[in-house]
Protein backbone atom coordinates (compact mmCIF):
# COMPACT_ATOMS: atom_id res chain seq x y z
CA UNK A 1 0.00 0.00 0.00
CA UNK A 2 2.67 2.40 0.87
CA UNK A 3 4.50 1.99 -2.16
CA UNK A 4 1.24 2.57 -4.48
CA UNK A 5 0.83 5.73 -2.61
CA UNK A 6 4.75 6.76 -3.02
CA UNK A 7 3.78 6.22 -6.77
CA UNK A 8 1.19 7.85 -7.00
CA UNK A 9 2.50 11.06 -5.84
CA UNK A 10 5.64 11.14 -7.21
CA UNK A 11 3.53 10.54 -10.59
CA UNK A 12 1.45 13.64 -9.51
CA UNK A 13 4.71 16.22 -8.63
CA UNK A 14 5.91 14.95 -12.18
CA UNK A 15 2.27 15.89 -13.56
CA UNK A 16 2.30 19.10 -11.56
CA UNK A 17 5.86 20.26 -13.15
CA UNK A 18 4.55 19.35 -16.47
CA UNK A 19 1.91 21.53 -15.91
CA UNK A 20 3.71 24.50 -14.64
CA UNK A 21 6.38 24.01 -17.13
CA UNK A 22 3.71 23.39 -19.69
CA UNK A 23 2.32 27.01 -18.53
CA UNK A 24 5.17 28.59 -20.42
CA UNK A 25 3.13 28.01 -23.56
CA UNK A 26 -0.16 30.00 -22.67
CA UNK A 27 -1.68 33.06 -24.74
CA UNK A 28 -2.91 35.81 -22.58
CA UNK A 29 -6.76 37.01 -23.36
CA UNK A 30 -8.83 39.60 -21.38
CA UNK A 31 -7.05 39.06 -18.29
CA UNK A 32 -6.23 35.19 -18.54
CA UNK A 33 -3.79 32.97 -19.72
CA UNK A 34 -4.55 30.05 -21.70
CA UNK A 35 -2.68 26.61 -20.99
CA UNK A 36 -3.72 23.76 -23.01
CA UNK A 37 -1.01 21.60 -21.25
CA UNK A 38 -2.58 22.15 -18.01
CA UNK A 39 -5.75 20.42 -19.33
CA UNK A 40 -3.65 17.52 -20.87
CA UNK A 41 -2.16 17.26 -16.88
CA UNK A 42 -5.97 16.91 -16.04
CA UNK A 43 -7.18 14.14 -18.47
CA UNK A 44 -3.66 12.25 -17.72
CA UNK A 45 -4.27 12.73 -13.94
CA UNK A 46 -7.99 11.41 -14.65
CA UNK A 47 -6.56 8.58 -16.24
CA UNK A 48 -3.80 7.57 -13.48
CA UNK A 49 -4.40 8.97 -10.62
CA UNK A 50 -8.21 9.57 -10.39
CA UNK A 51 -10.17 12.56 -9.28
CA UNK A 52 -8.83 13.81 -6.48
CA UNK A 53 -5.09 13.43 -7.37
CA UNK A 54 -6.17 15.56 -10.47
CA UNK A 55 -8.05 18.47 -8.26
CA UNK A 56 -4.88 18.54 -6.31
CA UNK A 57 -2.17 18.36 -8.92
CA UNK A 58 -4.96 21.63 -10.44
CA UNK A 59 -4.40 23.46 -7.25
CA UNK A 60 -1.08 23.23 -6.62
CA UNK A 61 0.05 23.86 -10.47
CA UNK A 62 -2.13 27.18 -10.21
CA UNK A 63 -0.77 28.03 -7.11
CA UNK A 64 2.89 27.86 -8.82
CA UNK A 65 2.04 29.53 -11.91
CA UNK A 66 1.02 31.70 -9.81
CA UNK A 67 3.89 32.96 -7.74
CA UNK A 68 6.29 32.73 -11.07
CA UNK A 69 3.74 34.72 -12.80
CA UNK A 70 3.18 32.72 -15.43
CA UNK A 71 -0.97 32.38 -14.55
CA UNK A 72 -3.88 34.75 -13.16
CA UNK A 73 -6.27 33.60 -10.70
CA UNK A 74 -8.31 32.24 -13.06
CA UNK A 75 -6.04 29.46 -13.30
CA UNK A 76 -7.91 28.13 -10.79
CA UNK A 77 -11.50 27.33 -11.86
CA UNK A 78 -10.73 26.61 -15.07
CA UNK A 79 -8.42 23.80 -14.44
CA UNK A 80 -9.80 22.98 -10.85
CA UNK A 81 -13.31 22.05 -12.43
CA UNK A 82 -11.86 20.57 -15.73
CA UNK A 83 -9.79 17.96 -13.28
CA UNK A 84 -12.98 17.25 -11.06
CA UNK A 85 -14.73 16.68 -13.86
CA UNK A 86 -13.10 14.31 -16.25
CA UNK A 87 -11.61 12.32 -13.16
CA UNK A 88 -14.72 11.64 -12.16
CA UNK A 89 -16.30 11.07 -15.25
CA UNK A 90 -12.89 8.54 -15.91
CA UNK A 91 -13.39 7.22 -12.61
CA UNK A 92 -17.14 6.17 -13.60
CA UNK A 93 -16.92 5.55 -17.18
CA UNK A 94 -13.47 4.33 -18.02
CA UNK A 95 -14.54 5.50 -21.44
CA UNK A 96 -11.75 8.38 -22.71
CA UNK A 97 -14.37 9.91 -25.26
CA UNK A 98 -16.49 10.59 -21.57
CA UNK A 99 -13.37 12.05 -20.18
CA UNK A 100 -12.53 14.71 -22.39
CA UNK A 101 -16.14 15.53 -23.23
CA UNK A 102 -15.91 15.66 -19.30
CA UNK A 103 -12.95 18.23 -19.19
CA UNK A 104 -14.16 20.39 -22.15
CA UNK A 105 -17.45 20.96 -19.74
CA UNK A 106 -15.47 21.28 -16.88
CA UNK A 107 -13.24 23.56 -17.83
CA UNK A 108 -14.69 25.54 -20.65
CA UNK A 109 -18.31 26.03 -19.52
CA UNK A 110 -17.77 25.48 -15.50
CA UNK A 111 -14.40 27.35 -15.04
CA UNK A 112 -15.50 29.81 -17.69
CA UNK A 113 -19.00 30.76 -15.74
CA UNK A 114 -16.85 30.93 -12.59
CA UNK A 115 -13.96 32.80 -13.62
CA UNK A 116 -16.03 35.66 -14.85
CA UNK A 117 -16.93 36.94 -11.57
CA UNK A 118 -13.40 36.83 -10.32
CA UNK A 119 -11.90 38.50 -13.22
CA UNK A 120 -14.42 41.42 -12.64
CA UNK A 121 -14.16 41.69 -8.65
CA UNK A 122 -10.95 40.50 -7.56
CA UNK A 123 -8.57 41.17 -10.57
CA UNK A 124 -10.17 44.22 -11.87
CA UNK A 125 -11.38 43.49 -15.65
CA UNK A 126 -14.19 46.36 -16.35
CA UNK A 127 -16.77 44.07 -17.02
CA UNK A 128 -18.22 46.78 -19.49
CA UNK A 129 -15.38 45.26 -21.82
CA UNK A 130 -16.47 41.40 -21.39
CA UNK A 131 -19.60 39.69 -21.45
CA UNK A 132 -20.46 36.72 -18.94
CA UNK A 133 -19.32 34.12 -20.99
CA UNK A 134 -16.40 35.96 -22.83
CA UNK A 135 -14.40 32.95 -20.48
CA UNK A 136 -16.59 29.96 -21.81
CA UNK A 137 -15.05 30.68 -25.11
CA UNK A 138 -11.57 30.94 -24.24
CA UNK A 139 -11.23 28.39 -21.74
CA UNK A 140 -13.32 26.02 -24.51
CA UNK A 141 -10.59 26.91 -27.22
CA UNK A 142 -7.45 25.95 -24.65
CA UNK A 143 -9.31 22.92 -23.05
CA UNK A 144 -10.19 21.96 -26.52
CA UNK A 145 -6.66 21.92 -28.00
CA UNK A 146 -5.52 20.36 -24.34
CA UNK A 147 -8.26 17.71 -24.34
CA UNK A 148 -6.92 17.21 -28.47
CA UNK A 149 -3.21 16.37 -27.09
CA UNK A 150 -4.28 14.19 -24.57
CA UNK A 151 -6.86 11.85 -26.04
CA UNK A 152 -3.85 11.56 -28.86
CA UNK A 153 -1.34 10.54 -25.93
CA UNK A 154 -3.71 7.60 -24.18
CA UNK A 155 -5.00 6.68 -27.08
CA UNK A 156 -1.77 6.01 -29.08
CA UNK A 157 -1.09 4.47 -25.38
CA UNK A 158 -3.99 2.13 -24.77
CA UNK A 159 -3.09 0.87 -28.59
CA UNK A 160 0.70 -0.31 -27.92
CA UNK A 161 -0.61 -1.59 -24.82
CA UNK A 162 1.73 0.33 -22.75
CA UNK A 163 -1.57 2.25 -20.68
CA UNK A 164 -2.64 -1.21 -18.81
CA UNK A 165 0.56 -1.93 -17.63
CA UNK A 166 1.87 1.84 -16.63
CA UNK A 167 -1.63 1.84 -14.78
CA UNK A 168 -1.12 -1.76 -13.22
CA UNK A 169 2.50 -0.69 -12.23
CA UNK A 170 0.82 2.17 -10.19
CA UNK A 171 -1.73 -0.83 -8.40
CA UNK A 172 1.36 -2.59 -7.26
Amino acid sequence: MKSNSTKKLALAGILCAVAVVGSMFSFPVFGSKCAPVQHMVNILCAVFLGPWYGVAVAFVASVLRNLLGWGTLLAFPGSMCGALLCGVAYWKSKKLPVTLAAEIFGTGIIGGLLSYPIATSIIGVDPATITFYTYVLLFLVSTVGGSILAGALVFALQKSGALNSMRASLEH
